[in-house]
């Protein structure tokens, strides 16, 4: 199976274009970790969410994901919610549904590097029960 993330979103403006199936969708599941697949009102959609440090550092994160969308001419749903929560949904909008290229979207927004605009998960030693 070639690597989603080397490939590059076909332009969605043919006739032949197709929502496909869930069952290819969770074939494909497997390339894109982090990504989950959600049934919206009968649309195929992937969703992901993150945690960002601060507002600006979700806007930051939106620009890498803008600049991602711009080159492969396939733009996904992004949400700010609340202060710190990014939330992407990925789909074709002309078909009603998940096309390859939403895949390979989600696959090279995961080969973004935005450690730095995350917030770190806090580890809290174990609590004794003495």
């Amino acid at each position: 199976m070639e690597d989603l993330s080397t490939k590059k979103c076909v332009p969605c403006n043919t006739k032949d274009l197709r929502p496909m199936t869930e069952e290819a969708a969770n074939q494909l599941m497997a390339q894109v970790s982090g990504w989950d697949l959600v049934n919206d009102g009968d649309t195929l959609k992937l969703h992901r969410s993150w945690k960002v440090k601060t507002f600006t550092k979700g806007l930051e994160f939106f620009q890498e994901v803008a600049n991602v969308a711009e080159a492969e001419g396939h733009h996904p749903d992004l949400h700010l919610v609340g202060w710190n929560n990014v939330k992407i949904d990925i789909w074709t909008h002309v078909v009603g549904g998940l096309t390859e290229n939403d895949f390979i979207l989600a696959a090279k927004i995961n080969g973004l590097d935005v450690q730095q605009l995350l917030s770190k998960k806090i580890s809290r030693p174990a609590q004794s029960s003495a």
